[in-house]
């Protein structure tokens, strides 16, 4: 498809499947073609406490066939979501965001970089060397999809390109710039994603180049300022890249087969958002509202953010280890627990109380709610008369079972399958 016939097709796509999509724009290339993008889910649009994933397709512009195989994955989707139970499942509990071409103009171009020649996968701030750190400098398509991540809270995320077959992971570079293995604090959870995606293909995890079909990037060959690190050190964002075609520009009459090879694997690394690792909400227990608030794991040094709205998190952890999770949010006590995470999904939702100072006021939080110095002395004054005594008997009794309430529900574990019976509460 050129440019003009991707555009065509991304916006049938959205009038014959309006029902469980969006078309939304996240900015220009160079030229000034728009970085169209098609939402998936069953409320597209709207915030919920979903995980997140994102597609990226055509980053060098001389491989094309992210860009194709992703308007068939948003198609097969939208016919398939009422009978097939993975498409339903994504549809139903993802907001899947499919960019088919971050390089439209390089695609135009038929050439790598974008129209200014510039490598949009080397343009990234790095975390080795002080490169593309400002922001003036980069490239107007590096710049939107910075923008997008600071907007939406993606969970995890792949980019699709050509030239080889397999299952890339971070970390990209080395500080020494030498080639070899350099493992994330979450190596472990990214081995598992590339190899949910190379064991569902035809052929991946059959390679004699890459055992399994997933090659740690820096072990394979080094490169600075690259989006797959950005996403996960900047947004927490769990970003593969995906080699999906050993020729890169192959004939049109093969794409049938390509995607065939891929449509599993494709599907796979989208439901495992769901499908494993810890989920749940944090609220307060002074106001019930959701907090802003991060989940950090005590093994791993990497803090995943909740989301703003619904203070939902989607931690992506390997299955079969026992993992202290801990809830924070500023003005409140952080609160630990230790879960031992099963092959499905699980789910433990926090509830935090305010931090006390020294002469037993509570921190501010950020709440809406607020009250000056002056009415917080009138209260004082009013609760210092005898008269007001039994009143304070009967707030301290309301009080303790308030507090008794709240050790109840302090902390639940449950699997996470719908219609599930929950786990026995966990108190924490």
């Amino acid at each position: 498809m050129s440019n003009a016939d991707l555009e065509n097709a991304i916006m049938a796509f959205g009038e014959r499947c309006s029902n469980i999509s969006r078309i939304y724009s996240i900015g220009r290339s160079v030229n000034g073609f728009p970085l169209w993008v098609i939402e998936i889910s069953d409320k597209p649009g709207r915030e919920e406490p979903e995980p997140a994933f994102k597609y990226i397709g055509n980053v060098h512009g001389d491989e094309p066939v992210g860009r194709e195989l992703l308007i068939r994955l948003a198609n097969w989707l939208c016919d398939n979501y009422v009978k097939d139970p993975l498409a339903k499942l994504i549809v139903k509990n993802v907001h899947l965001h499919i960019l088919p071409s971050m390089n439209p103009d390089g695609f135009a171009l038929r050439k790598r970089g974008n129209a200014k020649n510039i490598d949009l996968n080397r343009d990234f701030p790095d975390q080795f060397f002080a490169i593309n750190d400002l922001e003036d400098v980069r490239q107007p398509e590096t710049k939107a999809i910075m923008r997008w991540l600071r907007r939406i809270q993606f969970t995890a995320s792949a980019s699709l390109h050509g030239g080889a077959l397999v299952a890339n992971y971070p970390w990209d570079g080395t500080q020494d710039k030498r080639r070899e293995y350099y493992a994330s604090p979450d190596d472990e959870t990214f081995q598992l994603l590339a190899g949910v995606y190379s064991h569902a293909h035809y052929n991946m995890s059959k390679s004699k180049e890459f055992p399994g079909g997933i090659t740690n990037g820096a072990a394979w060959y080094p490169i600075y300022g690259g989006m797959q690190d950005w996403n996960y050190i900047h947004a927490g964002c769990f970003e593969l890249t995906l080699e999906i075609s050993d020729n890169k520009w192959p004939n049109a009459s093969e794409l049938s087969t390509i995607w065939e090879y891929n449509r599993m694997s494709m599907l796979n690394l989208v439901a495992t958002t769901v499908k494993t690792g810890i989920h749940g909400r944090i609220f307060s227990s002074d106001t019930g509202r959701a907090l802003p608030a991060s989940i950090k794991i005590k093994e791993l040094n990497q803090t995943v953010k909740a989301g703003r709205l619904f203070a939902d998190y989607h931690r992506l952890l390997v299955p079969g280890v026992k993992y202290q999770v801990t809830a924070s949010s500023p003005g409140y006590k952080s609160k630990s627990t230790t879960i031992y995470l099963e092959e499905e999904a699980t789910t433990g939702d926090f509830i935090l109380e305010p931090e006390s100072n020294s002469v037993g006021g509570v921190v501010e939080t950020g709440c809406p709610c607020s009250v000056n110095s002056k009415n917080r002395f009138e209260v004082v004054d009013i609760l210092a008369h005898p008269q007001m005594e039994i009143s304070l008997v009967i707030i301290v009794a309301l009080a303790f079972l308030l507090l008794l309430y709240k050790r109840k529900l302090c902390f639940s574990l449950r699997k996470h399958r719908q219609l599930a019976v929950p786990k026995r509460p966990i108190l924490v």
